[in-house]
């Protein structure tokens, strides 16, 4: 093997920066945590066709095609052929795949052509709806056999997520001892909390002054936002200075103002649709509370909710609901306290034991930055993801 290419694995990412929201800062954090040279990232291009990668240490290789554009067959095509390329590489060893579809697709046919085996990431939301579709479909449960049944590992994000998979595979008569878990992570070095940038945070857009709750969710309806609107009355009756910041957008927003407005309570909700992903750190900081009062519906769920390790690293103690893969991304009692979904008194008295226990608050925000250091990092997790690819990638580069 004189003079051949190091090995390296590919990751088929649909979701990648610039494009914003959780699993594209999770695919932009497995680049970054690979060894520089070791991960070649196929994706699209984003659909205003602005972006740049030059502060990426791997390739990333750009499908002539957007990313709207990989929702229908011909780029899906397209995304395909380049795969089947890319995994023709003697060099290539595994394949990652950030969603089943269309990312699982790409991959299977590159297995197909070209032998690489690949494993695909699940997050929860997307095993609900395949599982809809594949119980309604005899053409896609045929087509999710193929796919599913190919890949090499999947790598589930949180117990629940698992769990969920594995009964999905029992319906499909698959193999379901391929499931793993690995639960996401966060970079302790960005995410840190920055009194002086939540200040500036809070006098650029003129917020009030006083003690904040944050949520940063995408503004739909499972993320529970309106029930925290909902028991804000009776908080602010006993905290007179506290106000709401709700970060993300959504179509959930006109309802969410409307809310706010019959509650009482306009001026102290603030939905923030305007802040960049570099601003985050601050706006976490902004919070006495991390709050994600997430609900489970027929087809969403949070899988582990990315936000939750980002608050902990911000030493953000959270109160959150005992909901879908959500116990993984805290601990119970130690970073945080969790209520049952759709409780709105239980999610108001555990806000308020924090509220007036500010020193409780401070030992569980601590304990949450520290398990972030210790375990809740990309480190670890990328760590566990390149065990995995050397395990089961390609043995030998063949000429």
């Amino acid at each position: 093997m004189t003079g051949m290419p190091p090995r390296h694995d590919l990751l088929f990412a649909r979701d990648f920066p610039p494009l914003g929201g959780g699993i594209s800062r999770w695919m932009a954090a497995i680049a970054d945590h690979y060894p520089p040279g070791g991960l070649t990232v196929s994706t699209a291009w984003p659909d205003d066709g602005a972006c740049t990668d030059t502060a990426i240490e791997q390739v990333v290789d750009r499908v002539p095609i957007t990313v709207s554009q990989l929702r229908h067959l011909g780029g899906l095509r397209r995304w395909s052929r380049r795969a089947v390329q890319l995994a023709r590489d003697p060099a290539a060893r595994f394949a990652w795949c950030d969603t089943i579809r269309p990312a699982g697709y790409a991959a299977h046919w590159a297995f197909r052509r070209a032998g690489l085996p690949y494993g695909i990431m699940v997050v929860g939301n997307d095993i609900l709806t395949l599982r809809v579709k594949v119980r309604r479909s005899p053409f896609k449960r045929r087509i999710m056999k193929h796919v599913l049944g190919r890949a090499a590992v999947f790598v589930a994000i949180s117990q629940w997520t698992a769990a969920q998979c594995r009964d999905l595979f029992g319906e499909l008569e698959l193999d379901a001892s391929r499931v793993r878990v690995i639960p996401l992570g966060t970079d302790p070095l960005r995410w840190q909390r920055d009194a002086a940038a939540a200040s500036k945070f809070r006098e650029q857009r003129s917020l009030p002054a006083g003690r904040w709750l944050v949520t940063v969710a995408r503004l739909v309806d499972y993320k529970g936002i309106d029930t925290v609107i909902e028991i804000l009355p009776e908080l602010i009756a006993e905290f007179p200075d506290l106000q709401y910041a709700a970060i993300g957008r959504g179509p959930d927003q006109a309802r969410l103002v409307a809310l706010a407005a019959a509650a009482g309570v306009a001026d102290r909700v603030h939905l923030l649709d305007d802040v960049a992903d570099d601003e985050l750190a601050a706006a976490y900081s902004l919070g006495e509370i991390y709050v994600g009062l997430t609900r489970e519906t027929a087809l969403d769920v949070e899988g582990f909710g990315i936000s939750f390790a980002e608050a902990a690293a911000c030493g953000v103690p959270v109160v959150a609901t005992r909901s879908g893969g959500i116990p993984d991304a805290v601990v119970e009692g130690e970073t945080a306290l969790l209520v049952p979904p759709d409780e709105p008194a239980a999610a108001a008295a555990a806000l308020r034991q924090l509220l007036r226990d500010p020193a409780a608050a401070g030992r569980m925000g601590a304990a949450g930055r520290l398990r972030v250091e210790r375990y809740l990092n990309w480190d670890r997790v990328v760590g566990e993801m390149r065990a995995i690819a050397a395990e089961l990638g390609r043995e030998t580069m063949s000429s």
